[in-house]
């Protein structure tokens, strides 16, 4: 033991004081920091410096003014028209129809619609549900048919809901 460290703990200094003179030696001060290991931006480009890079060309390569300044050399741009274009006029779109399905609205009229009888199940209930849903959801109609599709699938619901009620206690009895 040397000065009150196991032999371990010495030959670890002295591996860290080697390391560190070997760090200073190898990296030049003039664009390093001390404890960054790798250089700044200008040194990542394999010695090329940055304003002789030219990075700002890049932008203008990239967009083709290249191949306009050649045939600027090699002959005149035509002059532009002065007629003006006449622009396409936008197409008017005709006023929806609304299907005459969503007009009933009431009760009796959605009854009879969906035909719930006494023989129906759970099951043909659900599918009658889903059918009346394709024709009639307010997601699946024009926007302004929204609310007589709303209202419709309020009331086929309500019944719909109803009818199974009363085949579930039905069936507990």
């Amino acid at each position: 033991m040397l000065f009150g460290q196991s032999l371990f703990q010495s030959v670890l200094d002295r591996l860290k004081e080697e390391d560190g003179e070997a760090i200073e030696e190898a990296a030049p001060v003039s664009h390093r920091m001390p404890g960054f290991t790798t250089g700044l931006a200008f040194d990542v480009m394999e010695g090329v410096s940055a304003p002789s890079a030219r990075p700002g060309q890049a932008y203008f390569d990239n967009l083709e003014f290249e191949t306009l300044r050649e045939t600027a050399n090699d002959a005149p741009l035509p002059e532009p028209s002065i007629e003006p274009v006449a622009e396409p006029l936008p197409e008017i779109e005709p006023e929806p129809v609304m299907p005459e399905h969503l007009a009933r609205t009431t009760m009796p009229e959605i009854t009879a619609e969906l035909a719930i009888s006494a023989n129906d199940t759970v099951q043909s209930l659900s599918d009658k549900r889903r059918g009346f849903a394709k024709a009639n959801h307010p997601d699946r109609v024009h926007p302004l048919f929204r609310d007589n599709a709303t209202k419709r699938m309020t009331i086929a619901n309500q019944l719909i809901d109803e009818a199974i009620r009363r085949k579930t206690r039905s069936a507990r009895r």
